[in-house]
C-alpha cells in the first residue's frame, strides 16, 4: 500500500520489469555526484573516440610505407582518404544505429560498438596495403554507431541536474579521446625503431610498425566491453496494456486509501513529431556539422603539419614529438572540461560558450604559421600553450551542441535524432581527412605564392570554415527548443 502511494505521489507509473523505469526510480531515490555512471560513460566514449585519430600520427609513414605516393608532396592526398573511410562508413549507418537504439535499448547498441573497435582496430594495425586499410576503418565506422545513442544515454542516466555535466563527460571524454589517441599512435607506433631492445625487427611489431597502438586500444575496448554488459538500460519498454493496467492497480488503490486517481488512461498513443521538421534539432545538427568539419580538418592537418619536414613549412616533428604535444593538450583539457565548462555553461548558456569559443580560436588558428618559425624550447612551450586552447575551445563548442541536440526532443526519439546528428557530421567529417590532406598536399606545393604562401593558406581556410560556424549560431538561424 505505502508503494503504491509513492508512485502516486510521485505521479509515475513504475513497471517491474521495464529497465527505463528501474532507472527512473533508482534516479529518485539517488542523492549526491553520479560517480559510478559518469565513469562509465567516460570510459564508453573514451573507447569509441581512440581509434577515430590515434593513426594520424603515424599515418603520414604509413602511406609512405605502402608506397603508393609517387611523390612525398602526395602523401597527405593519399592519407586523407584513410582517415576520411571511417567517417563515410559511420554516416552510412549512423541512422540505422540510432533506431535500433530506439526499439531495443541503448546498452546493445553500445556492447555492438565496443566489440566492433575490438576487431577492425586490430586488422587495421596489420595492414599491409593502402587497400586493406581502407577496408578496415570503413568497418570500424559502419559497425561503431554507438557515439549517438551514448548521448541520448547520457541525457537519461542522470537527473535533471547532473544532465548538464553528464553531456559535458560525454564530449569531454570524446576530446580527450582525439588527443590520447594520437598521443598512443604517436608513442607507440614504429617500437622497433624507437625501443630495439624491447621490440625485435623481426618481431611482428618489426614487421608490422604500426600494430602495438592498435593493439593497446583494442585490449582496452575489450575491458571496457566486457564492463559494458553491467550498464544498466534506460530505455522503457513496457506497452500501452500495461500501462492501462497499471493505472488500474493505481485507481484501485487510490479508492481503497481514500484518494482519487488523477491518471486517466491513455486514449491512445500520440503520433510522433518529424525530426525532419524540427528545426530547433536541426539547426543544432547544422552547426554541429560545420565545427565538426574543422575539428576533424584540423586534426589531420596538425599531425601532418607537425611532421612534414621544415622546409615545407612544417615542423620535422617525430611521431613522438607527436604524442607529447597531445598528450599535455589532454590533461589540459580534462581539467578545463571537470571544473570549469560546467560553470560556464550555466553562467552563459551553451550558445554563447559556442560562440565565444569560435571567435577564439580564429585568431589562434591564424598564428600557426608563425608558430613554425620558432625553434627550442620557445617553439616548445607555446605549441603546447596553442594546442591546449585550441581543444579545449574545440571541445565546448561541441558539448555546447550536444545539450541543445539532446534538449531539442523526447526520450522517445532521442536515439533516432542522435542518429542523424551522427550521419550528417560523420558525412562533414569524412569531407575532413580528405579535404584536410588534399589541402595540405597542395598549400606544400606552393610555398613561394605570393598570396597566403604554403600553410598560411591552410589555417585561412580553417579559419573561414570557422567564421562560417560562429555566423550560424544567431537568430534566425540557431533556434532553442521552449519547453
Amino acid at each position: 500500500m505505502a508503494a503504491e502511494e509513492e508512485k502516486l505521489l510521485l505521479g509515475k507509473h513504475y513497471h517491474e520489469n521495464c529497465p527505463g523505469c528501474k532507472v527512473e526510480k533508482y534516479k529518485e531515490s539517488r542523492r549526491g555526484l553520479p560517480i559510478r555512471e559518469l565513469v562509465s560513460i567516460w570510459i564508453v566514449v573514451l573507447c569509441t573516440a581512440l581509434p577515430i585519430s590515434s593513426l594520424f600520427p603515424f599515418l603520414y609513414f604509413m602511406v609512405r610505407d605502402f608506397h603508393i605516393a609517387e611523390r612525398e608532396e602526395d602523401i597527405g592526398y593519399y592519407a586523407g582518404y584513410v582517415g576520411s573511410s571511417f567517417m563515410f562508413g559511420r554516416a552510412l549507418t549512423s541512422v540505422f544505429w540510432g533506431i535500433v537504439a530506439d526499439r531495443y535499448g541503448r546498452k546493445p547498441v553500445i556492447i555492438m560498438g565496443t566489440t566492433a573497435v575490438v576487431i577492425f582496430n586490430t586488422l587495421f594495425g596489420l595492414s599491409v596495403n593502402f587497400w586493406m586499410a581502407i577496408a578496415m576503418r570503413f568497418l570500424l565506422g559502419s559497425l561503431n554507431g554507438l557515439l549517438g545513442p551514448i548521448k541520448a544515454y547520457a541525457t537519461e542516466i542522470f537527473r535533471e541536474e547532473y544532465q548538464a555535466l553528464g553531456v559535458s563527460t560525454v564530449s569531454t571524454a570524446w576530446g580527450i579521446g582525439l588527443i590520447i589517441g594520437p598521443a598512443l599512435g604517436g608513442y607507440l607506433a614504429q617500437p622497433a625503431e624507437k625501443f630495439p631492445s624491447i621490440f625485435s625487427k623481426g618481431s611482428v611489431f618489426g614487421r608490422f610498425p604500426y600494430f602495438l597502438p592498435c593493439l593497446a586500444i583494442s585490449l582496452f575496448a575489450l575491458v571496457v566491453t566486457v564492463a559494458s554488459c553491467w550498464l544498466p538500460e534506460t530505455l522503457h519498454t513496457h506497452t500501452s496494456s500495461e500501462l492501462d493496467e497499471t493505472c488500474e492497480d493505481v485507481e484501485t488503490t487510490s479508492l481503497e486509501s481514500g484518494m482519487k486517481c488523477k491518471t486517466q488512461k491513455p486514449e491512445g498513443k500520440a503520433p510522433k513529431k518529424s525530426l525532419i521538421r524540427n528545426w530547433p534539432l536541426m539547426s543544432s545538427i547544422i552547426v554541429y556539422c560545420v565545427f565538426s568539419l574543422h575539428d576533424m580538418a584540423y586534426s589531420e592537418i596538425f599531425s601532418l603539419w607537425a611532421v612534414s619536414p621544415r622546409r615545407y613549412g612544417g615542423l620535422s616533428y617525430t611521431t613522438e614529438d607527436v604524442g607529447t604535444v597531445l598528450a599535455i593538450s589532454g590533461a589540459g583539457l580534462l581539467i578545463f572540461q571537470t571544473c570549469f565548462y560546467p560553470y560556464f555553461a550555466r553562467l552563459l548558456g551553451p550558445i554563447v560558450v559556442a560562440r565565444i569559443g569560435g571567435v577564439l580560436s580564429i585568431p589562434l588558428l591564424s598564428s600557426y604559421p608563425f608558430i613554425a618559425v620558432l625553434t627550442g624550447l620557445s617553439l616548445s612551450t607555446v605549441l603546447n600553450g596553442a594546442s591546449v586552447a585550441k581543444n579545449v575551445l574545440s571541445t565546448s563548442i561541441i558539448t555546447s551542441l550536444f545539450i541543445l541536440q539532446n534538449n531539442a526532443v523526447d526520450q522517445d526519439q532521442r536515439g533516432a535524432a542522435n542518429g542523424i546528428a551522427m550521419t550528417a557530421m560523420s558525412l562533414f567529417k569524412a569531407i575532413g581527412p580528405a579535404g584536410g590532406g588534399t589541402l595540405f598536399s597542395w598549400a606544400q606545393k606552393r610555398q613561394d605564392a605570393a598570396f597566403l604562401p604554403g600553410n598560411h593558406m591552410i589555417f585561412f581556410i580553417l579559419n573561414v570554415v570557422e567564421a562560417i560556424g560562429v555566423l550560424m549560431t544567431f537568430k534566425p538561424f540557431l533556434v532553442v527548443r521552449r519547453n
